[in-house]
């Protein structure tokens, strides 16, 4: 732990009173306890008061950083001073992962799991029992295997700021039987099925099928900004896409030939400039769904997508335009997408080589 001498007490022009310290030379000032976990506000005070209460701050924060507590830098997750427990270090983690450009659900999912953990550690040091105790009320091996996932996130992170290790990775994941968007064999009746239920959620399953975007989110987000002049292309930015990478998306068409551009700050489903909420193609699927008696098992919205990737598969052959076409983050990724779509047991090593 960094040494430093006791804190003073120091005035601004109007009056307010702060307390101030230096660690390896470098001034720091506190104009209220927040920081030490203390509830002392001395500019609350009246003026002539408020030197008297900033001396019992000082005292506090002298002992706080004595004691070995956590002071970080203001408005950053910066460690000053102290050794932050293992609770602070996956606070800190967490809000780190929270203020990055991920998903609504997957920033819940975070938020579910480290609550979950918490709720089961039985001191501010994490331990191995802490996470199986947690991961034990799951059952189902998808969800074991999803919290999993998303507590090991959180201690990737945590590990960056401190913590002695990942105590995840001696937790194995439960093996999963493995279930597959079924793809459709013949997908003109399904998509006529699905235009005269609703045209909104056919040009989001013709889009997931000819654009391979992922409907949740890419498709549900598109504006017309997005499109090129002539509607040939969809340009998306790596903020927009699971991948991270840009994207240019080419548009077939057929489906050109049904879009209508409308105002390019707007939506193109809601016609205004917020898209529609989160579950809004999966409620018209659902309902669709129960309606429907042309759908088999195990086809879903993304079956849209898996049929596309075979379409392509089949027409060109090439790995490397799939990869592409998927906007997967590497060639591994899009063979263990054919080989669960049944298209073809190929490994990377069998692809070919220059």
């Amino acid at each position: 732990m960094n040494t430093f001498n006791y804190p003073k007490i120091g005035f601004t022009n109007d009056k307010k009173v702060f307390v101030y310290f230096y660690i390896n030379k470098k001034r720091y000032r506190l104009y209220n306890g927040e920081r030490i976990k203390s509830n002392l506000k001395p500019n609350t005070y009246p003026i002539i008061q408020r030197k008297h209460i900033a001396k019992l701050l000082a005292a506090e924060i002298y002992s706080y950083i004595n004691m070995g507590g956590v002071i970080t830098e203001y408005r950053t997750n910066k460690i000053v001073t102290g050794k932050p427990s293992d609770i602070e270090l996956l606070n800190q983690a967490l809000k780190i992962k929270l203020n990055n450009n991920y998903s609504k659900s997957y920033k819940k999912e975070l938020i579910y799991a480290h609550k979950k953990l918490l709720n089961n550690m039985r001191s501010s040091s994490v331990s191995k029992y802490d996470i199986t105790n947690t991961l034990s009320f799951y059952k189902n091996s998808s969800s074991y295997n999803s919290v999993r996932k998303n507590l090991n996130s959180i201690f990737n992170k945590a590990v960056e700021l401190g913590l002695k290790e990942n105590p995840i990775k001696f937790i194995k994941r439960v093996k999963v039987k493995s279930t597959l968007n079924k793809p459709f064999n013949n997908i003109n009746p399904i998509l006529e099925a699905i235009r005269a239920y609703n045209k909104q959620l056919y040009l989001c399953c013709l889009m997931t099928y000819g654009c391979l975007l992922r409907p949740h989110r890419e498709i549900r987000e598109l504006s017309w900004s997005d499109f090129s002049d002539d509607l040939k292309y969809i340009h998306l930015s790596g903020n927009r896409n699971k991948s991270g990478r840009n994207r240019i998306v080419p548009v077939p068409s057929y489906i050109r030939d049904i879009l209508i551009k409308g105002d390019p700050h707007h939506n193109i489903f809601s016609d205004k400039p917020q898209p529609y909420n989160d579950d809004y193609f999966k409620t018209l699927w659902s309902r669709f769904k129960i309606q429907s008696n042309i759908l088999e098992k195990g086809q879903t919205l993304y079956s849209f997508r898996h049929s596309g990737a075979i379409e392509i598969f089949k027409r060109t052959g090439s790995i490397t335009k799939l990869q592409k076409a998927m906007g997967h983050s590497s060639i591994n990724v899009s063979l263990t997408y054919l080989r669960g779509l049944e298209i073809a047991d190929l490994k990377e090593e069998d692809m070919p080589m220059v």
